[in-house]
């Protein structure tokens, strides 16, 4: 009974630090913490974020603390309008600056020339930095309150699956948040698109909620694939993984010839529900890659998507997330 009440008590504690995004304090309480110098969880159209005002060194190092995240590990710098784009970044580009206004706010993120202004601590010591605007209106509200970006890498323990409801960040975070905004589940599910624009033609850093195809209309000529260096969130071979082995099948076939393997060797394991509608798919897997790991299975079988639109963002995840864990 003793052990019900404390894990109770605990629960309560760790409630007290979110508030819904629709409080009409929302905005002013995330502002005030932030520039206390703490950390905030912000809903995203993409995936929950970790934000920190950009200009509070005190609040940057907090998000690498508590996500566990390198120092040399870029962040993604949110804007709340392209205006505040020329502040930030250097030689903006006509291709950057057309694909921007085409997809913002959206997810969609760029990778341009940094200007002075923005810390080498945001850009992990490099001279180019990521920015976008994204499409939900608390995270604009806020910028716009702080009238400076906001840092926002995933709000979850770094490597691991990213939330994409407050829930998952109380489970992952929980009282190491200052406070958490919970804006409902995230409608894309996935992580931005990133592209390079300081070379020609632009590369495709991270396959990303906008697909690839949208971008290449918009600019009237083909992305490059990532090549060299991590350059930008997302890009480390192991990555948005799960406790839980992911194991990726071809087909549903291939999947239940998956699925009995693993279970004739003891372990408990399920397939991934399936969708042809990509955004649902896209939209879900995180949190059934969540459920997996809360519910004690050992393996998690996910079927391939097509390699167009938004499948290509989710089969990056599904690569990542299966890859050898160093």
């Amino acid at each position: 009974m003793v052990a019900v009440i404390c894990s109770l008590a605990i629960a309560m504690l760790h409630q007290s630090n979110v508030i819904q995004a629709e409080d009409p304090n929302s905005v002013a309480r995330a502002a005030e913490v932030l520039g206390n110098g703490g950390v905030v969880a912000i809903p995203t159209e993409t995936v929950y974020g970790l934000a920190a005002a950009v200009d509070n060194p005190t609040s940057l190092n907090k998000v690498f603390s508590v996500k566990g995240r390198p120092t040399t590990h870029p962040l993604i710098s949110h804007l709340s309008s392209i205006e505040q784009l020329h502040d930030w970044a250097n030689e903006v580009s006509s291709d950057a600056e057309l694909v921007a206004r085409s997809c913002w706010p959206g997810p969609l993120s760029i990778l341009l020339n940094k200007s002075e202004r923005l810390p080498y601590l945001v850009t992990g010591n490099r001279e180019t930095a990521v920015f976008r605007i994204p499409a939900h209106q608390f995270a604009r509200h806020l910028i716009d309150a702080l009238q400076v970006p906001l840092a926002a890498p995933s709000a979850n323990r770094f490597g691991r699956v990213s939330p994409t409801t407050a829930q998952h960040v109380l489970d992952d975070l929980g009282s190491d948040v200052d406070l958490i905004i919970d804006g409902g589940s995230c409608t894309i599910g996935v992580e931005s698109t990133i592209v390079d624009f300081t070379c020609d033609p632009p590369q495709l850093l991270r396959p990303g909620g906008i697909p690839r195809e949208e971008i290449e209309l918009i600019l009237g000529k083909s992305l490059v694939g990532q090549r060299g260096e991590s350059r930008a969130s997302g890009m480390l071979q192991s990555h948005y993984s799960p406790a839980c082995q992911v194991i990726i099948a071809n087909d549903l076939a291939h999947a239940e010839k998956l699925l009995a393997q693993q279970q004739s060797m003891g372990n408990r394991a399920r397939i991934v529900q399936f969708s042809d509608d990509l955004p649902i798919y896209a939209s879900t897997l995180y949190s059934q890659m969540r459920q997996a790991d809360f519910e004690g299975f050992h393996s998690l079988v996910a079927i391939r998507p097509p390699e167009t639109g938004l499948g290509q963002a989710i089969l990056d995840r599904l690569l990542k997330a299966s890859a050898p864990r160093f």
